[in-house]
């Protein structure tokens, strides 16, 4: 007895992962972002749109408690809270983009709660001794290992400026060695080199007149995760036993730059909080000491008939009412006369008219 299998193919029609409508709002929302920050926003999109197609759930069917499972698997998978906190970030502004488009009734991401973050710096800091340490490594490498650590650490440049720089944007103003860098947000800027970090700029671009200063073995542009096994492979070599990373030596930069009460223009120029002491006088647990001089002086323009000068004191209470009016035992009290200043001084008594008592 012979059985003859019958095979059929049959066509499937796959169903695309988004919709129109998804994908306009996922476009849209990203053009407003470039470089780095649109690159970790698309991360953060990838992933958590990876993550409601496994659990078969459209970008525009998400509900709050989806969002929120998302958050705490995160959390259970051990990502930091600024990571967790970016990434719900990331996918509210997302449906906030799409409410506002039109494009979604209302967004689901709108009261998701998000973890705490501890705005104390967690950055590894270097002092000036692992510092020096780090740069003689560099200089008894390789030219471009000594030139890329004396741009982060002398000059203090993002990563991204240091191998975004090119050999066209070296120059000289004014007797010093300039390089033109692209800063964060599309901003131009022009910052003089550290002698240091010129001479090693010369020696690693060699006779080359164009194209990247930083480049691979292939002839590429050093890109950011090159420039950080750089950092961390002569850091192994100055024996240093710290996590280090490019932007370890930015933020040893800047330590050393307010250490030593300078402003660079690599850190932010902090909002001027004026102290000022309380008003001049004043007495009382309303007088505190600010560790500022006061700004208010003595009035030094005459006062005006009939007010007192000299002493500025709160009023007597009345425990001082007697010392203040000069009361004496024979029942007279000292009136104060009338001055050439329109000013009365305290030498004339007088006596008190007690209403017939005494």
């Amino acid at each position: 007895m012979t059985t003859t299998a019958i095979t059929t193919a049959a066509l499937v029609r796959a169903e695309p992962v988004f919709s129109g409508q998804e994908r306009l709002a996922l476009a849209g929302f990203l053009a407003g972002y470039s470089g780095m920050t649109r690159e970790a926003y698309a991360l953060d999109l990838r992933q958590f749109t990876a993550w409601c197609h496994t659990r078969y759930l459209r970008l525009f069917a998400v509900r709050r408690a989806d969002i929120e499972l998302f958050a705490r698997e995160l959390e259970n998978a051990g990502r930091a809270r600024a990571t967790v906190t970016r990434r719900l970030s990331t996918i509210a502004g997302l449906y906030k983009y799409a409410v506002e488009e039109n494009l979604l009734d209302h967004s689901p991401a709108a009261h998701v709660r998000r973890p705490r973050i501890d705005y104390e710096s967690r950055a590894t800091g270097l002092d000036r001794n692992e510092v020096g340490a780090l740069l003689v490594a560099a200089g008894l490498g390789a030219p471009a290992e000594h030139a890329l650590i004396s741009l982060l650490a002398l000059n203090g440049l993002r990563v991204s400026e240091a191998t975004g720089a090119d050999i066209e944007a070296l120059g000289t103003e004014r007797g010093h060695r300039t390089l033109a860098i692209l800063r964060k947000g599309g901003k131009k800027a022009v910052i003089p080199l550290a002698p240091r970090t010129a001479r090693a700029i010369d020696l690693d671009i060699g006779e080359r007149c164009d194209g990247p200063i930083f480049v691979t073995a292939s002839g590429e542009r050093l890109d950011r995760h090159g420039a950080g096994r750089v950092v961390r492979r002569v850091a192994r070599r100055a024996g240093l036993a710290k996590k280090i990373g490019p932007h370890t030596l930015r933020h040893a930069f800047i330590t050393a730059a307010l250490d030593a009460a300078c402003r660079c223009g690599t850190s932010r120029k902090p909002p001027r909080t004026p102290i000022r002491g309380p008003p001049y006088g004043m007495t009382g647990p309303g007088c505190r000491w600010t560790g500022m001089p006061r700004t208010s002086s003595l009035p030094t323009s005459p006062e005006p008939p009939g007010r007192r000068t000299g002493s500025l004191r709160s009023p007597p209470g009345r425990a001082d009412a007697r010392q203040a009016v000069g009361e004496v035992d024979d029942g007279t009290t000292e009136e104060p006369s009338q001055s050439v200043t329109g000013m009365r001084s305290w030498s004339e008594p007088r006596r008190l008219d007690l209403g017939g008592i005494g």
